[in-house]
C-alpha cells in the first residue's frame, strides 16, 4: 500500500499543481458576466470609439451634472474662437449667486460685485460641479442662459448625440431652479442624455479639448477661502475615505447627482497609451457609481488587446480587382486605403472579414468601372463586419469603414480602338443573334 502511494505521489502533485495553476490564472470574463447593476451603462475605447460594453446605452436618462460636459465644450470652444480667454472677467448675476449661495447645491460660495476669471469658473465646474458658476459661464459666452442652451442643442446635434435634450446648462431640475429657468424652456424640464450620447459627448470633449483632462484630474480646489475635494473619488485623493476607489490611470471626467437621476458618472482611465471612456447612470450611491466604474474599466483594460487586423493595402481575396471599360486596360487593382486597428479579444481575429460597397455612379450596367480611372481614386468604401455573437457598434457612424481606393491608374482607350472595340461587339452580337436563330430552328 505505502508503495502503490509512493508510485502514485507524483501524479497526485502534477494534478495539485494543475489546480493551483488554474485557480491563480486570471479568468476571461465575457460581456455578458460583466455585472453593472446599473440602470444604462457603456464602455468605448476612446480613440477608435469602439463600444466594448452597453447595457441599455439608448435609454434617454437624466444625467445631472454630467451635462456640464457640454457647458466646458462650449466654454473651451469660445475660448479656441478668441470670443475669450482664460483670463476673461466677468461678475456673477443675482441668478447665478442665488444657485452658488444654495447650500443644497454643489458650489463654492461665489461673491457679488467681485471679477472672476474663466479659469477660475471653468474650475470651480469642473472639478467640484459649482452650479453657480457653470450659470456665470453660460451667461458670458451666450449672454443668458437661454442661449447657451440653444447652443447645448446645436453642437449636440452637429456631435452627432443620438439622444439627448438640454434644458439648462448645470443639469439641475429646472423645477430646483426657483422660476429661474432659462427662457423657451419647460418650468418642469429636465436634461436627458442616453449612457451612448454622455459617452460620445465626453469623446468630443477629451479627443477636442485634451487640456480638460488637466483640470478634472486636479485633486482639489481651493478658492475664495473655500476648499473642496474633487468629486471624482477614483483620482489618487488622500485619506481613507478614498483609498477604497483609486483606479490607477483614471484623471477625469464627469460626477452627477439629483434625486431624479441618481448617481451617475462619465469616467476616463489611460493605461499603457490605450484610454477608455465609461458611463453608468442611475446607480444606487455615489460609492456604486465608482465601483461599477471599475467594473467595467477592468474588463476593458484586462480582456481587449489594439491590433491592426487588416493593413492599408490589403485586398480582398478574389476581389482584388474591377472590371474596366472603354479603358487600354481590361482592370484595375483596388484596395482599402487605411488599416482597420481596434480593440478586441483574444482569439476573436478570425471573427472579423471586410465588406465592398462600389459607388453606383462609377459603373455601367455590366458592373464594370468606366474609364478614365485615376490612381488613388475613391471608388467605394470598404466596411469591417463582426461575425461573433455581441457586436456592440461604434460610437460614431462610419469608424468601421474606410476608402476602397484604386491602386493604379487607367487611361481611357482612344477613339481609334474604341471604334474597333465597338465593331467588335457589333459583329459579336450578329454572331450570337444567329446562332441563337439556327438552334431556334432546330430545337
Amino acid at each position: 500500500m505505502k508503495h502503490n502511494m509512493i508510485k502514485r505521489f507524483p501524479l497526485l502533485l502534477m494534478i495539485a499543481v494543475l489546480l493551483v495553476s488554474f485557480m491563480i490564472q486570471p479568468r476571461d470574463i465575457s460581456a455578458a458576466e460583466v455585472d453593472i447593476p446599473a440602470e444604462s451603462a457603456i464602455l468605448v475605447d476612446a480613440e477608435t470609439g469602439k463600444v466594448l460594453f452597453a447595457k441599455n446605452a439608448d435609454i434617454a436618462l437624466p444625467p445631472a451634472s454630467m451635462t456640464k460636459m457640454m457647458s466646458e465644450y462650449l466654454v473651451m470652444e469660445a475660448i479656441e474662437e478668441g470670443k475669450i480667454t482664460p483670463e476673461t472677467t466677468t461678475q456673477v448675476s443675482d441668478y447665478a449667486y442665488e444657485i452658488s449661495a444654495n447650500p443644497e447645491y454643489s458650489g463654492i460660495g461665489l461673491t457679488q460685485g467681485k471679477d472672476y476669471t474663466v479659469r477660475e469658473l471653468y474650475e470651480s465646474m469642473a472639478i467640484i460641479s459649482d452650479n453657480g458658476a457653470t450659470i456665470a459661464l453660460a451667461e458670458l459666452v451666450a449672454g443668458s442662459e437661454g442661449e447657451f442652451v440653444k447652443l447645448m442643442n446645436q453642437k449636440a446635434e452637429e456631435m452627432g448625440l443620438p439622444d439627448y435634450k438640454f434644458v439648462n446648462s448645470t443639469g439641475l431640475d429646472n423645477a430646483h431652479l426657483g422660476g429661474n429657468h432659462p427662457e423657451g424652456t419647460d418650468p418642469d424640464g429636465v436634461n436627458l442624455l442616453s449612457a451612448r450620447s454622455s459617452a460620445l459627448l465626453a469623446y468630443h470633449l477629451i479627443n477636442d479639448y485634451p487640456q480638460a483632462l488637466e483640470v478634472s484630474s486636479q485633486l482639489d480646489i481651493n478658492f475664495e477661502g473655500h476648499y473642496d475635494v474633487n468629486l471624482n473619488w477614483m483620482l489618487p485623493h488622500e485619506g481613507d475615505n478614498f483609498r477604497d476607489f483609486y483606479y490607477e490611470g483614471i484623471d477625469g471626467l464627469k460626477t452627477g447627482f439629483t434625486e431624479l437621476a441618481g448617481n451617475t458618472f462619465t469616467g476616463t482611465a489611460e493605461r499603457n497609451g490605450k484610454r477608455l471612456i465609461s458611463v453608468v447612470m442611475r446607480t444606487d450611491s455615489k460609492e456604486a457609481r465608482f465601483e461599477q466604474t471599475a467594473t467595467l474599466m477592468d474588463y476593458g483594460f484586462n480582456q481587449f488587446q489594439t491590433k491592426e487586423l487588416f493593413p492599408a493595402g490589403y485586398q480582398v481575396e478574389d476581389q482584388q480587382t474591377l472590371p474596366v471599360t472603354k479603358g487600354k486596360e481590361d482592370e484595375v487593382a483596388i484596395s482599402i486605403s487605411e488599416g482597420f486597428t481596434l480593440p478586441i479579444k483574444a482569439g476573436d481575429e478570425e471573427l472579423y472579414h471586410i465588406e465592398y460597397e462600389i459607388n453606383k455612379d462609377r459603373l455601367n450596367e455590366d458592373g464594370e468601372i468606366i474609364a478614365p480611372v485615376k490612381q488613388g481614386e475613391v471608388i467605394g468604401k470598404a466596411t469591417l463586419v463582426y461575425d461573433g455573437e455581441a457586436d456592440y457598434g461604434y460610437i460614431t457612424p462610419g469608424n468601421n469603414s474606410v476608402d476602397l481606393v484604386a491602386e493604379t491608374g487607367v487611361e481611357k482607350a482612344n477613339w481609334f480602338m474604341l471604334t474597333l472595340g465597338a465593331i467588335g461587339d457589333f459583329f459579336a452580337n450578329i454572331f450570337t443573334t444567329a446562332v441563337d436563330w439556327v438552334k431556334g430552328l432546330f430545337s
